[in-house]
């Protein structure tokens, strides 16, 4: 993002509502969906993320795999509610840093980067606390580590001993977070420019994750969650469309650059979308694509699983979960999208009301919308 382009975006983060005005229980609803429904795919997959294989999780929950939230914890306690893992951990400190933002006046990628320095202290990292601005990091259920990515720890650390991340790293960790970037521009018409908000999705995955697709998977969901909540009346085929427009915008910006890497996620994606239309087994079809762990795979998996399953929400995660690779990211990623597309009302009652910091989750949600932090 150049000087100029990152002057228009802070004076839009700060004051923006540029947009087509939209109703407020409307727009609350879309951010909601986005964000909830990603928790929902993440606390679905958590406790298959590192079973390794369909076999060991039919072993574990049956023919068709996990199909509603596993409510015991890594060492089988029973616990009251759905556990999220990381991702939905980073997703809520990404919007507080994106809130943060625009409350201090600062450039968006530092002040994220911020508010990912306390998520580190809350993972038990031994490093200093520098930074009080987020206040979900006091939250005691915040306060515990979920296999926390090991890029996203190292990255951190790093930079709190006053460093630079040098890493070649493509893992997920930077797409399954991104998702309030674009909400926050949706918001109000606040920001109208999505390139400019897919660049800042990229940018701020760039922050841990330094490999070309570590980063140009989130420009390209980021892209399509905006898309999404825009649409009043979104169908599977608007979807599709959203996707090629993603995929567009992500040659113009990337592929001078990065040639070899733009045209391999472009093959992996529209591989996804060629399957989705298929009669084909869901696992196999997703072992096609990868497993997830890298984030062109986590992206092309969350297109495979929306676009198939774009009229049900249940399916589409349990499909989006039920492989042997990262299963909660995929989750993540899958509801993000469809969250984005159905609302909050929509989405099923039982996740809903089982899945962990939901209240929270409905908090940081508002205060996206507002454009400022609550507390």
């Amino acid at each position: 993002m150049n000087l100029v382009a990152l002057k228009t975006f802070i004076h839009d983060l700060m004051h923006g509502e540029n947009g087509k005005m939209r109703t407020e229980k409307y727009e609350k609803d879309r951010i909601r969906g986005s964000i909830v429904g990603g928790a929902i795919g993440d606390a679905l997959g958590y406790p298959v993320e590192f079973l390794f294989s369909f076999d060991a999780i039919q072993n574990r929950y049956g023919e068709r795999g996990i199909t509603s939230f596993d409510m015991t914890d890594y060492y089988m306690r029973d616990t009251a509610k759905a556990e999220v893992s990381d991702d939905t951990q980073m997703t809520l400190f990404t919007a507080c840093g994106i809130l943060n933002a625009a409350e201090k006046g600062m450039a968006p990628v530092p002040a994220v980067t911020r508010a990912y320095l306390e998520w580190l202290y809350t993972q038990g990292a031994p490093v200093k606390k520098v930074y009080n601005d987020c206040w979900i990091a006091e939250l005691p259920e915040l306060n515990v580590r979920r296999a926390p990515g090991g890029t996203c720890i190292s990255s951190l650390k790093d930079i709190a001993r006053g460093g630079e991340p040098n890493n070649n790293s493509k893992g997920c960790g930077g797409v399954m977070r991104i998702a309030p970037v674009p909400l926050y521009g949706f918001a109000k018409g606040r920001i109208t420019d999505v390139e400019a908000l897919d660049k800042l999705s990229a940018e701020i995955s760039e922050v841990t994750h330094q490999h070309p697709l570590g980063f140009i998977p989130s420009a390209f969901v980021s892209h399509i969650i905006y898309q999404l909540a825009c649409d009043e009346n979104p169908t599977r085929e608007a979807l599709k469309a959203y996707v090629e427009d993603a995929l567009n915008m992500v040659a113009n910006v990337y592929k001078q650059q990065y040639q070899s890497d733009v045209e391999y996620f472009d093959y992996l994606v529209r591989k996804a979308v060629a399957l989705a239309s298929e009669d084909g087994n869901d696992v196999d079809n997703i072992g096609v694509i990868g497993e997830g762990w890298v984030a062109e795979e986590t992206a092309a998996i969350a297109v495979y699983c929306a676009l198939k399953y774009f009229d049900n929400f249940e399916e589409a995660l349990i499909a989006s979960v039920n492989h042997k690779g990262d299963s909660d990211s995929t989750g993540a990623v899958t509801g993000n999208i469809l969250g984005a597309a159905i609302g909050y009302d929509a989405l099923p009652a039982y996740y809903k009301d089982n899945v962990e910091l939901l209240d929270v989750m409905l908090q940081v949600c508002d205060d996206l919308w507002e454009g400022k932090k609550s507390k």
